[in-house]
């Protein structure tokens, strides 16, 4: 029991201090924006439109991450490490090529994104500057992917650190120093994204050169294994769809509300909810690498203790952070709003209405986090898809059943239940799990 604890949080406190970087960075981002200019709720609403966008472009491109993650465990549990290197070679080759189309394309893609959200001048400058760090965004997607999947959760937890902080560096000279406001905080992601697959490259040549077998491009491009690859990386574009159609939506749907004021408020709320969602992740990440490494061993008691424990783990993230909402909301909300701006009272009192959202979501929130990372260590995509359907149309359903009714509670309500929904439906679609453990 105490050496699975021992193996989950090896793999998880690494990753959980990665996730919160990236959450600390979007406060960092928020709180510039709230803080530049006079209007607090107009840049801080141009940059949520920016980044909804561009979570659009990562999420649909987080494929990469997971089923490297998923594949690259199981060849390491078996001790199959040619077929490891044969991972890496694949998910860096299609991570580079959809960073080429992302940039052939962001003319039309940004031009459609930014009617679809309602998306202003600032906005379109924020747009065309950050779309430079795609590409290097989504090749740290492979290579995090391949790291997780060799049991290695320190290396990205460095990159992740590395990136954060030049970018944390760079916001501020960009947006203060040069007065380009959230356009100085686009172009400080592109430094950090790039600065990080060097860094990544480094560190895997550094540690891993030894074990990587030479790269036979006949094997990685070998129609078996690949078809695998694309199967299930199919099954996880789709379910990454729903997801960024509810984030989306609810993004938009904040945008398109009577009182503008309405979409810094969801906004702001949302990164709070995103702080713990990061932090759970982190014991997601270790449920995938655990899940699938004891399924490449074919070790069915270890796999059901780490199942159990994972679980347990997550559990226990999700009854902290409703304590952390009940008790510091006020604080936390205070930390991206100007309090000499005109309307920061406004903003801090509508946030108070809305605020029992965030309390509850991380008890509806305590069960699918873990299980998409089991999911994805034991790559079960199709269970993940077809469970993310369900969810994705219980959501829609709900906020227009109710919108008439109660307004911006009805997105609330909507989102709270769809996370809800995503954990319930994957453990019954695994008869509780069995169908995971015998896999092993």
């Amino acid at each position: 029991m105490q050496r699975m604890n021992r193996e989950i949080l090896r793999l998880a406190l690494p990753n959980i201090v990665s996730n919160i970087t990236v959450p600390l960075m979007g406060l960092v981002s928020t709180g510039i924006a709230g803080h530049w200019g006079e209007d607090s709720a107009a840049t801080i609403g141009a940059l949520a439109i920016g980044v909804s966008i561009f979570n659009f472009i990562y999420w649909n491109c987080s494929f990469v991450r997971m089923g490297t993650s998923g594949l690259t465990a199981q060849a390491f549990g078996a001790g199959n490490y040619r077929e490891c290197t044969n991972m890496l070679a694949r998910a860096l080759a299609v991570a580079g090529v959809m960073g080429c189309v992302m940039l052939l394309l962001q003319y039309p893609l940004g031009e459609l994104a930014l009617w679809a959200m309602n998306g202003g001048e600032m906005t379109r400058a924020y747009f065309y500057t950050r779309i430079w760090a795609v590409p290097a965004g989504i090749l740290l997607f492979g290579f995090n992917g391949w790291f997780t999947g060799m049991q290695n959760a320190l290396f990205p937890m460095i990159t992740a650190v590395t990136v954060n902080l030049i970018h944390l560096g760079c916001s501020l000279a960009f947006a203060f120093g040069l007065d380009l406001g959230i356009v100085g905080i686009a172009w400080a992601s592109v430094v950090a994204q790039w600065c990080g697959v060097g860094l990544a490259s480094l560190l895997l040549i550094a540690k891993y050169r030894p074990l990587l077998t030479s790269i036979r491009w006949s094997e990685v491009l070998d129609l078996q294994p690949l078809r695998r690859f694309f199967v299930i990386n199919r099954d996880i574009i789709l379910r990454t769809l729903c997801i960024v159609a509810v984030y989306t939506f609810f993004t938009g749907a904040s945008a398109r509300m009577e009182d503008r004021t309405l979409l810094a408020v969801n906004a702001l709320l949302l990164e709070l909810f995103t702080l713990f969602s990061y932090m759970n992740d982190g014991f997601a990440y270790a449920a995938e690498a655990l899940t699938g490494r004891f399924i490449g061993a074919r070790d069915r008691r270890s796999l059901g203790e780490c199942l159990h424990r994972c679980l347990l783990w997550g559990t226990l993230v999700s009854v902290a952070f409703v304590g952390i909402y009940l008790i510091w909301w006020r604080d936390l909300v205070g930390l991206f709003v100007d309090h000499a701006a005109p309307n920061a009272s406004q903003i801090v009192e509508l946030a108070g209405r809305y605020i029992v959202w965030i309390i509850l979501i991380p008890i509806a929130s305590a069960m699918p986090f873990i299980m998409d990372g089991i999911m994805v260590g034991a790559t079960e995509t199709r269970v993940m898809r077809n469970s993310m359907f369900g969810a994705t149309a219980a959501y829609f359903a709900i906020f227009y059943a109710l919108r008439p009714w109660i307004g911006n509670n009805a997105l609330w309500l909507a989102f709270t239940l769809y996370m809800f929904l995503r954990g319930v439906l994957q453990y019954l679609m695994t008869r509780g799990l069995r169908t995971i453990r015998e896999k092993a």
